[in-house]
């Protein structure tokens, strides 16, 4: 979640991170995702959010088909491994605030 070098997820999320600077503002707050989503509408919006948005500007962390403007040192893979994409959903379902 935290890792910038990963998916990232504060360059357009905030969160309740206070240690953590410069955090976006472009999507929702990920303080309380736990309260507002189970577990499988978390990890749908991770693997792959156009499924629910089609006009979305998160990437789908795990969807590799269909994708057209990917650098080719990332073609057909995933941003997060499946073990990722889990620890992740496990970290925001925890959030009830």
């Amino acid at each position: 979640m935290l890792d910038r070098r990963l998916g990232a997820c504060l360059l357009c999320h905030t969160g309740p991170f206070p240690e953590e600077r410069f955090q976006g503002t472009l999507a929702p707050d990920l303080a309380g995702t736990g309260s507002r989503w189970s577990a499988g509408q978390l990890r749908l919006r991770l693997v792959d959010a156009t499924r629910l948005k089609p006009d979305t500007i998160m990437p789908p962390y795990y969807r590799v088909d269909g994708l057209t403007l990917v650098g080719s040192a990332w073609a057909g893979k995933p941003i997060l491994t499946a073990e990722q994409i889990e620890d992740v959903v496990a970290f925001l379902s925890t959030s009830r605030e």
